[in-house]
This record gives C-alpha cells, sequence and structure tokens, in this order.
C-alpha cells in the first residue's frame, strides 16, 4: 500500500511539473506575441508621436517602454520608464527641462543618422547630434538602455552614457556624468541634488540651491572618510544584478535583498537623499534597500535658508525659525524670509535661544573656546555679518547664514540667533510646533505652472479648423508681404538695430542659441556671481545639458551693443587652447548675453595673492598667455587686437593652464586693411596696463598688447601691482613725457645695477622674485623670462618692443 502510495503521488508530481512547464510555454509564447506587437526599434526615416498612444519602443524582455510622457498640463517628455512598476517609474528623459507640446511632437530618426526630438512648430528640443550615413536604428535593449546602433551592431549614441536621476545595473557614473535630481515628486525637471565625481576623484553628493551650494557627503569636515581612497584617476562606480555599488574610490555598498532577481534602480531622489530601490514585482512597488542618509536633517538645503529640521517619527520636519515666514508653502527649499526690516540698529538687537539646535557651516572664523556672554559680543561687533552664534562643547562659532539649522535631541549645545526685539512681540512659543510641516509638499497646480507649457487644445470641428487654418495662412501672406515691404524701407533708412540683429546671427550662426529664461534658470536667476568688469557682470550656471558654464551678462544701455557684437564676432573666429571658448549667446530684446566654458580656478587676478602658484604654474601661464596672444596677432584670418590684457582677463582652468578672455574691447580688422589700425574712436583698456601710444594718440598696433602683457609678466614675477603715478596727464593740461611704471622702473633698475657692479644675477631675480614662490625655480628661465618682460614695457614701442 505504501509502495502504491508512493508511486501514485511521483506520477501526480510529474503531470504537476508537465502542467506547469506547459503553461509557462503558453504564456511565454502569449507575451512574445503581444510583445511582437510592439517595436523595440526605430528605423531610419522613421518617427514617434507624441499623438499615438501606441507609438513606444519596448525592451524585448518587456521590462522597459520609450515613448512620451506627460509630466504637466499639456508638456510631453520622452522618457524611457519601467512598464511593470505600479507608477511606471521614470529612469531617463531627453528634454526634462523643456517639455514639448502634446500636438504636434515627434522623435524622429532622421536619414542623416540624428535622433531629433522636434515641438510643434519643427522646433529642435533635443538631438542625440549624431551623423551616420550608413543603415542605423534605435533599440531599447532589455537593460533599459535606448542604443543609436549601426547594421554592425556599432553603438553610435545610448542614453547610459547620459543619464538624468536614475542608474540602471551596470551603468556608469564617470568623471564626464553625474545624477542630478528631479525638482519635486511631480516635477521632473532637474532639481538641486547632484551625485558625481569631484576634482580629487571622490564620489561626493552636492547641494547647489538658488543661493548657495556646498558638498555633503561624505561629511566635508573628514578629509579621509573611511575607506575612500583618493589616488586613482579612473573614476567609474557602478552597481551590478546582485545589488553590489562599487567605485574607483573604494566606496561599496550592497542592496538589502542581495542577489539576482529583484530589478533595482539607483535615483538621486528630490530629497537629496541616494537611495537603491528593489522592486517587489507581485504589486509593482519599489522597496528602498539602501540609502546614503538615514537621518535626512544631515541633507543641506532640505528645508532651506532661516529654517529649521527636525526629525518626524516617519520623515523630517520643517518650520521656520522664529521672527521668519514661509517663503513658498509648496516648496520648503526656498525656505523662509524674515518678517522685519533687515536694516535695525546694533542697539535693538537680542539673542533668542534655541536649545539642542546647531547650523551647519558658514562659520565666519575657526570655533574658539569662549564663554557664551563672549561668544555673543564676538557677534555683535562682526558688523552686522553675524547671524547666529552655535555654543557647542564649550566652543563659540559665529555664524554668517541661517543654513542648514538642524534640532536633534542628541546634540548637547545652544544656538542664539541674532533678531531686533520688536520681531518677537507677537511670537508665540508654541508656533513653532504649529508650523511643522512637511517639506516639498506636492502641489499639483504649482508643479504645472512651473513647467510654464502651455498650448492650445484640440479642436473637435476639424472642417472648421481647417477654415481656419485657411484663412490664417491667407492672412499670413499678406501680412508676410507688407512686413517685407516695411522692411525694406526699414533697412534702406539704415536702422542700424535691425542691421545690427540680422548681422549678429549671421556671425554667430555656428553657436547655440539661448533664449533669456533658459539663461536665467541656469543661473538661478543670476544669483551666483563670479565677475564683474565695465561692460558686465559674470555669473555661474548649469546648462540644461549638465555643463557648467561663466555666463556673462551685458549692461542694458544701448551703446554696450557694439562691445556685444564685438565679442560675438571675435571669438567665433578663433580657436585656440589659450583663448576662451564660447559656446552660445542670448540676444532677446534688450537682453545681451554670452555663454563661455568655465574656469574652475578663476582669473590670475585671484590667484596671485595666494600661494597655489609656484614657479612651475607662473611660468606655464606666461608661456600659454603668450601663444594665445600671438595666435591673435598672427595666425587668425583677421588681425586681432585684445586692447585691455590684463590679469582679470587670464582664466585658469583646473589645471592652472590659462585662456585669454574678455574680447569686448577687441579690434578686429582684415588683414588687407592693416594700414588703417589707428581708427579707434576711445582710449581702450585698464589704467597700468595701457601702453603710452594710446595716449600720445600714436598709431596703435599689436604692440600695446605686447606692452600689457610685459606688465602682467612682472606682476605675476614679482607679486607687485602695477601701482602706476600718472604716466600721463590725461587731462591734457600740459603736455608731458611718458613716465615709467613704480614697478617697471624698480624691476629696470635692478636689473641694471646687476649687470653694471657684476652683481650676481642670482641675488637680483631674488630681490625681484614673489616670496610667496617656491625657491625650487629655473634661474635662467626666470632671469629670460625677466628680460622678456622689461623687453616688452620698453617705452619707445619701435626700439625693442616686441
Amino acid at each position: 500500500m505504501i509502495i502504491n502510495l508512493t508511486f501514485f503521488r511521483r506520477i501526480m508530481l510529474i503531470s504537476l511539473e508537465q502542467l506547469l512547464l506547459a503553461f509557462s510555454l503558453t504564456m511565454n509564447m502569449f507575451l512574445q506575441s503581444s510583445y511582437a506587437t510592439v517595436p523595440h526599434s526605430l528605423s531610419k526615416g522613421s518617427s514617434l508621436s507624441v499623438e499615438k498612444p501606441n507609438d513606444v519602443l519596448k525592451s524585448s524582455n518587456g521590462v522597459f517602454t520609450a515613448g512620451f510622457r506627460s509630466v504637466g498640463d499639456n508638456a510631453y517628455c520622452f522618457a524611457i520608464w519601467f512598464t511593470q512598476s505600479s507608477n511606471s517609474t521614470i529612469v531617463w528623459m531627453a528634454n526634462r527641462d523643456q517639455p514639448v507640446n502634446g500636438r504636434g511632437s515627434v522623435l524622429s530618426l532622421l536619414g542623416d543618422g540624428n535622433l531629433v526630438l522636434r515641438d510643434i512648430g519643427e522646433i529642435d528640443t533635443w538631438a542625440s547630434n549624431t551623423t551616420w550615413l550608413s543603415q542605423v536604428e534605435l533599440a531599447l535593449m532589455d537593460t533599459g538602455n535606448l542604443v543609436l546602433q549601426s547594421s554592425d551592431n556599432d553603438i553610435i549614441w545610448e542614453s547610459f552614457k547620459f543619464p538624468t536621476d536614475t542608474l540602471l545595473p551596470y551603468q556608469q557614473i564617470t568623471r564626464h556624468t553625474k545624477l542630478t535630481s528631479s525638482r519635486s515628486q511631480s516635477n521632473y525637471s532637474s532639481g538641486w541634488y547632484s551625485l558625481y565625481f569631484d576634482n580629487d576623484n571622490m564620489l561626493r553628493l552636492l547641494y547647489n540651491g538658488p543661493e548657495t551650494s556646498s558638498a555633503y557627503w561624505p561629511d566635508p569636515s573628514n578629509c579621509w572618510p573611511l575607506g575612500r581612497y583618493k589616488f586613482n584617476n579612473s573614476r567609474v562606480a557602478f552597481f551590478n544584478s546582485s545589488g553590489d555599488f562599487q567605485s574607483s574610490d573604494q566606496f561599496v555598498f550592497s542592496a538589502a535583498d542581495l542577489g539576482i532577481g529583484p530589478k533595482r534602480r539607483l535615483t538621486m531622489d528630490f530629497d537629496g537623499n541616494l537611495r537603491l530601490y528593489s522592486l517587489e514585482e507581485k504589486e509593482g512597488k519599489w522597496l528602498v534597500s539602501w540609502q546614503a542618509f538615514s537621518q535626512p536633517c544631515s541633507i543641506h538645503g532640505i528645508c532651506g535658508p532661516n529654517s529649521l529640521c527636525v526629525h518626524g517619527l516617519e520623515s523630517i520636519r520643517c518650520s521656520c525659525l522664529p521672527a521668519f515666514k514661509v517663503k513658498y508653502a509648496h516648496d520648503w527649499s526656498f525656505g523662509c524670509e524674515p518678517k522685519f526690516n533687515l536694516s535695525f540698529d546694533v542697539s535693538e538687537w537680542i539673542f533668542f535661544a534655541l536649545p539642542n539646535v546647531n547650523i551647519y557651516g558658514f562659520d565666519l572664523g575657526t570655533p574658539l573656546p569662549k564663554s557664551e556672554e563672549e561668544c555673543k559680543k564676538m557677534c555683535v561687533q562682526s558688523n552686522s555679518t553675524c547671524k547666529a552664534v552655535s555654543y557647542i562643547n564649550g566652543t563659540c562659532q559665529i555664524k554668517s547664514m541661517l543654513f542648514n539649522v538642524v534640532r536633534s535631541p542628541n546634540l548637547e549645545g545652544i544656538t542664539y540667533l541674532m533678531l531686533p526685539k520688536n520681531s518677537l512681540q507677537s511670537y508665540n512659543e508654541s508656533e513653532e510646533k504649529l508650523t511643522l510641516v512637511a517639506p516639498n509638499c506636492p502641489s499639483s497646480t504649482t508643479d504645472v505652472q512651473l513647467l510654464e507649457r502651455v498650448y492650445s487644445h484640440n479642436h473637435e470641428n476639424r472642417l472648421l479648423l481647417d477654415w481656419l487654418w485657411f484663412v490664417t495662412v491667407t492672412g499670413g501672406i499678406e501680412m508676410f508681404c507688407i512686413c517685407i515691404g516695411f522692411l525694406y524701407l526699414y533697412l534702406a533708412r539704415g536702422h542700424t538695430r535691425r542691421v545690427y540683429q540680422g548681422y549678429n546671427l549671421f556671425v554667430v550662426a555656428g553657436f547655440q542659441k539661448f533664449t533669456y529664461k533658459e539663461l536665467k534658470k541656469a543661473t538661478m536667476s543670476f544669483s551666483q556671481e563670479i565677475g564683474r568688469g565695465g561692460y558686465g557682470i559674470v555669473y555661474k550656471g548649469v546648462l540644461s545639458d549638465g555643463r557648467v558654464a561663466a555666463i556673462k551678462q551685458l549692461n542694458e544701455a544701448r551703446h554696450h551693443e557694439g562691445e556685444f557684437l564685438a565679442e560675438v564676432t571675435t571669438i567665433g573666429r578663433i580657436n585656440h587652447m589659450n583663448l576662451i571658448e564660447m559656446w552660445g549667446f542670448c540676444s532677446e530684446r534688450k537682453h545681451r548675453l554670452l555663454v563661455y566654458e568655465y574656469m574652475e580656478c578663476g582669473s590670475l587676478a585671484e590667484n596671485l595673492s595666494s600661494e597655489v602658484l609656484d614657479w612651475e604654474k607662473r611660468f606655464e601661464i606666461a608661456l600659454g598667455t603668450a601663444k594665445g596672444l600671438a595666435y591673435l596677432h598672427e595666425d587668425c584670418l583677421e588681425w586681432v587686437l585684445h586692447c585691455d590684457v590684463k590679469p582679470e582677463n587670464i582664466l585658469l582652468d583646473k589645471n592652472y593652464k590659462p585662456k585669454v578672455a574678455d574680447f569686448g574691447l577687441s579690434k578686429l580688422l582684415e588683414r588687407d586693411k592693416l594700414g588703417n589700425i589707428s581708427s579707434f574712436s576711445t582710449i581702450r583698456g585698464t589704467r597700468g596696463y595701457m601702453a603710452p601710444e594710446w595716449v600720445l594718440n600714436l598709431p596703435i598696433t599689436s604692440k600695446v598688447d605686447v606692452y600689457s602683457y610685459g606688465i602682467v609678466v612682472l606682476e605675476l614675477i614679482t607679486g607687485k601691482s602695477p601701482a602706476t603715478f600718472n604716466a600721463i596727464d590725461i587731462d591734457g593740461s600740459e603736455h608731458q613725457t611718458h613716465q615709467y611704471h613704480q614697478l617697471v622702473t624698480w624691476a629696470r633698475e635692478k636689473m641694471n645695477a646687476s649687470s653694471s657692479n657684476d652683481r650676481d644675477i642670482a641675488s637680483t631675480i631674488d630681490e625681484i622674485l614673489d616670496p610667496r614662490v617656491d625657491a625650487q625655480y629655473s634661474m635662467a628661465k626666470m632671469e629670460v623670462l625677466v628680460r622678456v618682460a622689461l623687453q616688452c614695457v620698453q617705452e619707445e614701442r619701435d626700439r625693442d618692443r616686441q
């Protein structure tokens, strides 16, 4: 009986296995047939339309889908998302910061191999910028990678090289890529937080908000984070299908559900936390299997300025500090603003105590062991730059900003806010508890407005629509003819503005044309100033493609349009490793802006007083600057004078390689017209660096730049400012002879004394050389550099100046 039962059970098990196998094969055939109806590739000459919901690409395993996704009121982005998650989680977007219309927009693979996303009206919103004349197709791979590949499977372009806020298994983040968070849960445009490799080859999290920026992970106060390794140059990080993450700086972690099986994604979330998610496929929900922060209040900017971050039971809570009110209730990243007038008298200040509260960063000096009263006194004496003092573990910390304010019951310390007395008359201590709310509260109406995409809706009456189109086109043709007539008369009268605009667009046809709105967003409303000159202000900005740029906003006065055209024209015709590269421009109504590559180390003027410029760097800066100017004078198709060579206009990249910048005062002539080189209507340049022929009304040649270069080299060698003494009586009251700069006179006398007295040249060089320069330098090169500089600044240009 036992044998029979055993045999019966085996028969049942075999039958069950066969039934399951048959069911599995049937389901696979069904799924494959259903997937076959949806293409996973796009051939050359084909398009996907925003108006056709079925115009999508699917990966062959059915995990990923690519197509148009709604991100607001009639606003769409081309995206890739997980098909099986409950909310179809997006992992990549082509145009996250510039959504397209819900009517007439298409993604097309053109005949030249370029993948283009076009808005209504044939406006190119995004492109892969690829060229491939032979056969090519766009395919969505099983990994979630959207690939443009040739018939030989050569990858021409892939979405994995341009991540947005999410990393998929085996997708790499490198020195050229980063993850940037979305603005909120419902607004997919670029937010404030990024995961990137810094210049020390270390993986970091960065907050780059409306008012300030700072790295917050790993802890910036720890120069050597546990387990991290700086001495590498690969800058590569990724995680595998098992959930193991590894980085070239030796940072590693593993998913809580380690192992092959779950679908995973690593996302830079809108709240600044980096999280690894695993998909629970049964319910289509994402579970957090690792995160960088268990205490979110440690994330910079999470509650914005002038606010307090408190850990709640389930999430953090934000509250305005006493005497402050919330700025935008729908978005706490903008923080709070004062209820009081900022210009109050010193005698009216009081200190408001906040126990168990600390402010990260923004110290006005090194923490000092002071008493609380001494700490407050130091704050009062800081000329209104002190906003608060934190008294932690017996040390006094003077704070210049109320930013990253955190309350923790484990913190043994107290923070004192410096406030006007009358600002707390109506303050109730219970108010702080009442105003605690979760940050980044979703607001559908607000998030839609942030996208700022408004289009006309579909018309139900097609016949009426066609008639309206006919009338509009006919009227448009008539108006076009009328405008052509007026334009002819307009130009015939020599109106300079139209000529300027037309010429401007012709000159810069090879550059990207930005809108004023794009550049305003890139600079966060022009909030981070990095330079200022007589013709405008330079701001740091981040373009929509992630590139960091220097954006120069010219003054609005009309007489500066000439400088705008001069700079665009000049830089548009030159290309040299020691000359600044321009990426684009904006010419919109009264706005004139130029977009340059960003130079990490700033200007030479900013670095001269520091000890970072050793002898090798200074020599390379002098040599590179000379090469750039020589290219302008000798190798350009046009003859270019810079006319304002000075340390402020010599910029340094991250390796301290120089690039000459700011051609707003330049003079450009065709080489066959060099005889007319004295036609300058005004004196150009900066006092202290100008050649004498400017004020003596002599013909202007390239030697004016040579003279200015000589002054710069002397300043580079000696570390001393040119500090002139009334070189020429510019008022014209008396015709004086040109006086040497004090710097030139001093250096020349030192060198002449060495020659006449047979003094050791090494001793003379040591006296001339900037004491901040390391003693290890080449005496021969230094002597040559000094003599070249003095030769460049000869008063009589035709004698020795070269």
